[in-house]
């Protein structure tokens, strides 16, 4: 089984206290792109086996490329276009263990194998997307994609 967290505790309860600190790190701020920034780094932080964790923003009928951690990456993603296009398109959570397996895979780093995407939604508008990649096949499961939505849901009182 792979350990999400640096600690190899439980998950849930880490999950929750990283929960905890991103509202803690965003409460009272009012800058979007520092409570972008800041929640990408959080996550990069505390996941292991990952590649790439960031945000890409709703913006004239496209995702384009907002605050993350890891190697450059695409900077525009057409709607319904790859997986987070596919997120935004069907509104729910993509969690694909091979994203080479995926029709209409955008492959902006060739070593990321695995993605999750969770929407991000803002007075029940799309706002954008959570994207988190990783070089390993089938790195995410129900609890991560759980605890990610939970983190996206608390994010969303933020922004």
């Amino acid at each position: 089984m792979i350990e999400t967290t640096a600690k190899a505790g439980n998950r849930e309860k880490d999950y929750e206290l990283l929960i905890k600190q991103l509202a803690a790190l965003t409460e009272g701020e009012t800058d979007k792109i520092a409570i972008l920034s800041n929640a990408s780094a959080l996550l990069n932080q505390f996941l292991t086996e990952v590649n790439w964790v960031g945000f890409y923003l709703w913006k004239e009928d496209e995702l384009v490329l907002g605050p993350f951690q890891g190697l450059p990456a695409c900077i525009r993603i057409p709607y319904g276009k790859g997986v987070c296009g596919t997120a935004v398109k069907t509104s729910k959570t993509q969690r694909i263990a091979d994203v080479h397996q995926f029709p209409g895979h955008i492959a902006c780093d060739s070593a990321s194998n695995s993605e999750i995407v969770v929407p991000v939604f803002v007075n029940d508008e799309i706002y954008g997307v959570l994207d988190i990649d990783s070089p390993n096949i089938n790195r995410f499961d129900e609890v991560d994609e759980v605890y990610l939505e939970k983190f996206v849901r608390t994010l969303e009182k933020y922004l």
